[in-house]
């Protein structure tokens, strides 16, 4: 039998609802305990100067196991 590690983080992947993360987490046997939401930024040219851009959001869980 293989040993799980006690937490694990888990990624809402694109194209993904939250709800569906949540039954992908609990079908690994974790349940959430922590979510956290992170802005992604993308570097862009303006003007011949780098600029950092907001992209997106990534949610992310991490989860404890049951």
């Amino acid at each position: 039998m293989d040993k799980k590690p006690k937490k694990k983080k888990f990624e809402v992947q694109p194209g993904e609802t939250i709800s569906d993360c949540l039954d992908r987490m609990a079908g690994e046997g974790y349940f959430p305990v922590r979510r956290m939401e992170e802005p992604v930024f993308k570097e862009v040219k303006k003007n011949g100067k780098m600029v950092q851009e907001y992209h997106e959001q990534r949610i992310v869980f991490e989860g404890k196991l049951q």
